[in-house]
């Protein structure tokens, strides 16, 4: 294992999972006039991941066009890409459909400005032994490939079963483990009338794209969201926030945080309140003891989220009709029993405030909990060797991969790896903040900053 310290020099890069982690991660080595790069992708398009392959055009970005550039070198990418395709202003929040257009289009360009420096490749990586010398990927299919270094841009795994759900082996039309997986993607109103209704378990952003989704797919039945505490996300203002900032960081203590935020929307309006936090969270979050992260995440984690990762309000108008028209409820509660009967499904739940266990039956469920990172209870063939041979290992949250402020993994034994590093939301129990466009761009650009200065010519050897 190699100490940590100055970074290996690196001539070939192996980056697993080109989504818009993996991609623009790719796009800025070849920018950076970097090491050569394969980008390793099992689906069947690069540079766009599951959150920008949506057919949907109602799923909006949750950001504006204005903070939506991949590059951090040129904020105004994105906005003069839409423009010169007719779809908007800085100020609009674009479709994400548009979006991994944008990020196809760059890639492509990328790829062109720097020929035979980037081979595509769709294969299924099972397999990564990491030695102090290099990498060797394995693919389903027995071929394998050797690079100097790897990156994970895994984006989010999969959602775990819910309680109740987990347990009760219920037949796919009936339950829908991942509304993003397999052919329930394009189907998720599949064999549904007017007259059905159906239980959304979750009700955060998740929920919201399978609402509208539902929606675009014709369904006009009843939706019920549930989750523990019923909390749905915010809206964004009408127009640009008033600009304001911090003097210094704030501490990351509960009481503390919640007390600064309230004085701050008093002065500023509580939207700003919580943006002009960004430019400090992930320092916050590494500078904070684990203990006060754990208390964030029990206590104030939820009323962060709805708050920080808000709606466009073309999206909130069209949720706010749906409950105006008695088709979308949210409950607070939490689901004791799910049981299939005559091709429907039995749901008991207890409200969250006390009261008797109630029941409710619908044509089908929909996990919309929202992605996990618990690498124990992962699936994935490549995490578990990962994990199994010690070369990874879990973050003390069970958020995804352990990793250093670098990027680099950390193994069984606490030791960084200068030659196999994580991007994206798999890291997120190192930064928190790093499942948006903002901080991944800001993640990748810095990553890719360090690989290339380690760089070789290959032949020259190491």
């Amino acid at each position: 294992m190699t100490d940590k310290g100055a970074p290996p020099r690196i001539g070939h890069v192996a980056i697993i999972g080109a989504g818009f982690s993996g991609s623009l991660q790719a796009i800025n080595l070849l920018r950076h006039d970097g090491p050569r790069v394969t980008l390793i992708e099992r689906r069947g398009s690069f540079a766009r991941g599951v959150a920008y392959s949506t057919p949907d055009e109602a799923h909006l970005l949750n950001v504006r066009a204005a903070n939506m550039s991949a590059l951090p070198d040129d904020p105004d990418h994105f906005v003069r890409w839409l423009a010169a395709a007719g779809k908007g202003r800085p100020q609009s929040f674009a479709s994400r459909r548009d979006y991994g257009r944008y990020l196809g289009e760059l890639l492509q360009a990328t790829m062109r400005a720097a020929p035979g420096r980037l081979a595509l490749r769709r294969d299924d990586a099972i397999e990564l032994a990491v030695r102090d010398d290099g990498v060797t990927v394995g693919f389903a299919g027995g071929e394998r490939l050797a690079a100097d270094a790897a990156v994970l841009a895994l984006g989010n795994l999969p959602p775990h079963d819910p309680p109740g759900f987990a347990v009760a082996a219920l037949p796919a039309d009936l339950y829908v483990a991942d509304p993003w997986a397999g052919p329930e993607a394009g189907a998720l109103a599949s064999g549904l009338d007017a007259e059905d209704s159906v239980l959304v378990v979750g009700t955060g952003l998740t929920m919201v794209d399978v609402v509208l989704s539902l929606e675009a797919q014709g369904f006009r039945g009843r939706i019920v969201a549930i989750s523990r505490r019923g909390l749905a996300p915010r809206v964004h203002g009408d127009g640009a926030m008033p600009s304001s900032s911090l003097a210094e960081k704030p501490a990351m203590h509960g009481s503390a945080l919640v007390r600064f935020v309230r004085e701050r929307a008093r002065a500023v309006g509580w939207r700003a309140a919580v943006d002009e936090l960004r430019p400090y969270t992930q320092a916050m979050w590494l500078s904070a003891p684990l203990a006060e992260q754990t208390r964030f995440l029990r206590h104030l984690r939820p009323w962060w989220d709805v708050h920080r990762h808000r709606l466009a309000p073309e999206v909130a108008a069209r949720l706010d009709a749906l409950r105006a028209a008695g088709r979308l409820r949210a409950v607070a509660g939490k689901i004791d029993a799910v049981e299939a009967r005559d091709g429907r499904l039995a749901v008991a739940w207890r409200p969250r405030h006390g009261g008797a266990a109630e029941r409710l039956v619908v044509r089908r469920a929909i996990n919309c909990t929202g992605p996990q990172g618990d690498l124990l209870r992962t699936r994935e063939p490549l995490l578990r060797g990962l994990l199994a041979a010690g070369q990874v290992r879990p973050d003390p949250h069970r958020f995804g991969i352990d990793v250093t402020a670098q990027a680099e993994t950390i193994d069984a034994e606490g030791r960084a790896h200068p030659r196999l590093l994580a991007l994206g939301p798999i890291t997120r129990g190192a930064f928190w903040e790093i499942v948006a466009v903002p901080d991944i761009r800001v993640q990748s650009w810095s990553v890719a900053r360090r690989l290339s200065h380690a760089h070789w010519v290959e032949g020259e050897g190491l």
